[in-house]
C-alpha cells in the first residue's frame, strides 16, 4: 500500500505525464489516500484533465478538487455568448430530445436544468458544453424522469455489475430504495468504482446513485 508520500510523488509525475495540464501550476496534497488539487488553471478543460489525471493513479481513494479556473483575456466570453453557443450545441446533441434541456450562465458558469428519461442523456448534455471557450464550470441539475414502468430493478444491476466487474462483482452490494441504489462494498481500483457506477445508472428507472464503494 502506497504512503501518502509515495501518492503524492506519482499524482505529480502523472500530472507533469497530461500534455492537457500545466502541472507546474497545481498543487498537491495527500491525506489518507484522499488527494487535494489546489491553484489555477486557464480552461475548465483543463481542470478537467486534472481530476481525470489524478483519478488514473493507482492507491488514489477520493479526489477534492479546488482548482480555480482563470481565464486569459483572449479566452474570456460574455455570458449571452455562452449561453447561446450552449443552446445551438444542445440542439445539435442528437442524444437529447428537443427543448428538453434549459441553459443558465453566469460568470462563464453554466447550468443546465430540465428533464430526460435516462443518466446517459443528462451526461450527454454535460459533455457537449463542458469544452466551450469561456465555460469556467458546470451544475448539471437536469432531473431523470423516467416513465412510470421503468423501475430500478436490484437483479439487472448486480447483472450489468458481474458483466463488467468479474473480479470485484461479488464484494460490491447493491441495494434499491425506489429509484435510488446505494452501492457498498470493496474494490481495488477507482477504475473499477466507476464502472460499477456506470453498470448501474444503465438500468432504467435510476434517479440517484449513491456510491459508497471503497477502494482497497
Amino acid at each position: 500500500m502506497k504512503t501518502d508520500s509515495q501518492l503524492q510523488q506519482d499524482v505529480l509525475a502523472e500530472l507533469q505525464w497530461e500534455p492537457a495540464v500545466q502541472a507546474a501550476h497545481v498543487g498537491v496534497e495527500v491525506r489518507g489516500g484522499v488527494v487535494t488539487l489546489a491553484g489555477e488553471v486557464c480552461s475548465y478543460f483543463e481542470k478537467l484533465h486534472a481530476e481525470r489525471a489524478v483519478q488514473r493513479v493507482a492507491g488514489v481513494r477520493a479526489v477534492a478538487c479546488e482548482l480555480q479556473v482563470k481565464l486569459a483575456a483572449p479566452g474570456r466570453r460574455t455570458d449571452t455568448d455562452i449561453a447561446e453557443a450552449a443552446s445551438n450545441v444542445l440542439s445539435w446533441t442528437t442524444a437529447l430530445p428537443a427543448n428538453t434541456v434549459k441553459v443558465m450562465v453566469e460568470g462563464g458558469w453554466i447550468t443546465l436544468s430540465g428533464r430526460v428519461d435516462w443518466q446517459f442523456q443528462r451526461q450527454a448534455a454535460a459533455d457537449s458544453v463542458r469544452y466551450l471557450g469561456g465555460v469556467t464550470g458546470i451544475s448539471n441539475l437536469i432531473a431523470i424522469e423516467p416513465e412510470p414502468k421503468a423501475l430500478a430493478v436490484k437483479s439487472d444491476i448486480e447483472a450489468a455489475i458481474r458483466r463488467r466487474t468479474a473480479d470485484d462483482a461479488k464484494a460490491i452490494q447493491v441495494a434499491v430504495n425506489g429509484s435510488d441504489v446505494i452501492l457498498s462494498g470493496k474494490v481495488h481500483s477507482w477504475e473499477e468504482k466507476e464502472l460499477a457506477n456506470r453498470s448501474t445508472w444503465g438500468s432504467p428507472g435510476v434517479r440517484h446513485v449513491i456510491n459508497h464503494i471503497q477502494i482497497v
